[in-house]
């Protein structure tokens, strides 16, 4: 049987009075005044298919046809009559009058309209994600992928990167989630674990010798998900022997531009650099959003000796600061929407929202309109005045607490205000964050890192170990539109200074001997300097495709409960299987 002679999207008006043969989908079907219209479609996109009633038997044959049947029809173009060209199509300007059809599959009737999805719930569109996938957005979203994909490997290949697969079937790592782990029917009571990433293997093959390495690596971490995390995913993976951060800077800043050429048609001007302590001083976050012109400006200095507590105390504590977010034009904010604001920073844990209006800064004090502006001395006002640069009609929020919480909480405020106000001033605004501290003090009170323990401080083991919290990195995170889409350091490679880590973090010789001790045996044998990066890959695709949620660009993604409502995983395994594993399923109902 031949299936097909043309695409339905790639018909037009220079096949007018050809035979034509195509497959395909239901998209829509509309009866006329006895004539039968079918939207077909395929991979290509949709054309119209005419069946008249003077071909008696084909005409019954579409009579019994509904939406989603596969089809097989074949009938002379012609040129659309005119008054009817649809210029939404790129087919729109012919029809196909049908001569023969045959179904080659019928539907059940469908739990949604495909080209009616906005109304349908996630649950729903995930536990019939076959359909959900045929409606264009997503086609469109899983073809971007594919080509970003494309796009990259040409990149990287050309760079002089070759790739390698590292196992899925591995040691448990210290990535900062659970993992997944896989029982051993071989080596009873002993388990596998999913990798969390490949970053003992990528460092590991830098040891062996291949000193350009990628991957498009599956990664798994059982964690609690948000709107761009699954607990399978996958990154794109690199490593490189005897570079510095500079050079995966720029071999990425490249890659990127140029997949933004090559499947966005954008150009990426501009990766500014900008420092971690700046981007926290600046804008409260390390994955700022720089199409966003606010400014965060630290004001704690004017209110060390002011008599306003509420500001005096953080002023005085080490671990607080003031910050004031001045939004132009902010004063015809109401009050209502004053206090969605005031809500909103409550669930970051701040305290409330103080702000001053500006009427007329030229008037100074009296020129304000402020809550606050009773217990605030003239002269800190005009002193703030100046620093803020404020102008008539402006409204100047505060944040004024422990640091991570003004942070925290002016960070998202500033997001907020943005797209209330639609201050955004670009399509696309990337940027590299550097200069990372090596640690960091984690909710426990215990020193933990920044990003992993295999990231090469800048210091000396000595001086490491004498004020640990001192010590900055070359490391580096690249960040897209406000959404951190990957990040990576230069490596430790002597096993001196990565023993040193480890002792500060309270990872014993045995226990790290037992995790990775075949990464520390690789730095004893000549590893060379190395360095490397990997990104979120779909959450680069989620940002291209301008997706509100990761599982959009994710052919079969989870739900935010790691659960797959299509397949109905996870599921129980049978008691033969148990057995087989050593494992006993223990009684979850029973009371402990």
């Amino acid at each position: 049987m031949i299936f097909r002679t043309h695409y339905c999207g790639l018909i037009d008006k220079q096949d007018a009075g050809q035979e034509v043969a195509i497959v395909g989908w239901i998209h829509r079907r509309r009866d006329h005044g006895g004539v039968i219209f079918f939207d077909m479609r395929d991979e290509t996109g949709l054309v119209q298919v005419v069946y008249n009633p003077d071909n008696k038997e084909t005409f019954a044959l579409a009579e019994s046809c509904r939406a989603e049947f596969v089809l097989l029809s074949k009938g002379i173009v012609r040129e659309r009559p005119e008054g009817t060209i649809n210029p939404d199509l790129a087919s729109g300007e012919i029809e196909i009058i049908a001569s023969e059809l045959t179904i080659l599959n019928t539907s059940l009737a469908l739990p949604f309209q495909l080209d009616e999805h906005a109304s349908v719930g996630e649950e729903t569109r995930l536990k019939y994600r076959f359909l959900d996938l045929r409606r264009e957005a997503m086609q469109s979203n899983i073809r971007l992928r594919a080509k970003v994909s494309h796009s990259l490997r040409n990149v990287l290949n050309e760079e002089g990167f070759l790739e390698i697969e590292t196992p899925l079937l591995t040691k448990a790592t210290p990535e900062g989630a659970r993992d997944y782990l896989v029982p051993s029917r071989t080596y009873p009571g002993s388990f596998f674990a999913l990798p969390q990433s490949p970053q003992l293997f990528k460092q590991t093959l830098m040891a062996s010798g291949f000193e350009k390495y990628y991957q498009f690596a599956r990664c798994f971490r059982d964690e609690d998900l948000r709107a761009d995390r699954q607990p399978e995913f996958t990154q794109i993976d690199i490593e490189s022997a005897f570079v510095d951060a500079n050079d995966i800077i720029n071999t990425v800043t490249r890659m990127i531009s140029k997949v933004f050429k090559e499947t966005l048609e954008v150009d990426l001007e501009d990766f500014p650099h900008l420092t971690y302590a700046e981007a926290i001083e600046k804008y409260g976050t390390d994955k700022p959003d720089l199409r966003n012109p606010l400014e965060l400006v630290e004001v704690k200095d004017l209110f060390i000796n002011s008599d306003f507590k509420v500001f005096s105390e953080p002023a005085n504590s080490d671990d607080s600061r003031i910050a004031a977010l001045c939004i132009p034009m902010g004063g015809s904010l109401s009050r209502k929407k004053i206090d969605d604001y005031t809500d909103f920073v409550g669930t970051f844990g701040a305290k409330g929202l103080a702000y001053i209006k500006v009427d007329d800064p030229s008037k100074g004090k009296d020129g304000l309109q402020s809550p606050i502006i009773k217990f605030i001395d003239e002269s800190i006002i005009e002193k703030l005045l100046v620093s803020l640069d404020v102008k008539e009609g402006d409204i100047v929020f505060f944040g004024a607490g422990k640091r991570k919480v003004v942070n925290d909480s002016l960070s998202a405020l500033r997001d907020l205000v943005a797209q209330d106000l639609d201050l955004l001033t670009s399509e696309w605004a990337p940027c590299w964050i550097v200069d990372f501290p090596m640690f960091e003090i984690a909710s426990s009170g215990l020193i933990t890192p920044l990003h992993h323990p295999f990231t090469a401080p800048r210091c000396s083991i000595k001086e490491l170990i004498k004020d640990p919290l001192l010590a900055l990195t070359d490391a580096y995170d690249i960040v897209l539109n406000g959404t951190e889409l990957g990040g990576g350091s230069v490596r430790i490679h002597d096993h001196e200074m990565q023993s040193a880590v480890l002792k500060i973090l309270n990872i014993n010789q045995d226990e790290a001997e037992e995790k990775f001790g075949f990464l520390i045996l690789a730095l004893k044998h000549g590893c060379p300097p190395h360095a490397g990066l990997a990104i979120g890959f779909d959450r680069l695709i989620m940002l291209m495709t301008k997706s509100d949620s990761i599982r959009d660009v994710i052919a079969f993604p989870k739900t935010q409960t790691a659960s797959c409502l299509m397949t109905n995983a996870p599921g129980p395994a049978s008691s033969e299987q148990l057995d087989e594993l050593h494992l006993k399923i223990q009684d979850l109902n029973k009371e402990t």
